[in-house]
């Protein structure tokens, strides 16, 4: 039984995964971000546009 739990323990093949998961995750919280702050900025210049027609 302790020597399954140590070979679970030593093994590293989903090591690499999991790297790759968090990798994805902040490049996501990135995008996520951008778009937020874009979205902002495009809908002031739609204002100003419709403001300015008005």
């Amino acid at each position: 039984m302790t020597q399954t739990v140590r070979r679970f323990f030593a093994d590293e093949r989903g090591a690499t995964s999991v790297e790759y998961a968090m990798i994805a995750v902040g490049i996501a919280v990135v995008v996520v971000a951008a778009v937020t702050n874009i979205g902002s900025s495009v809908k002031g210049a739609f204002s100003s546009a419709s403001n300015g027609l008005n």
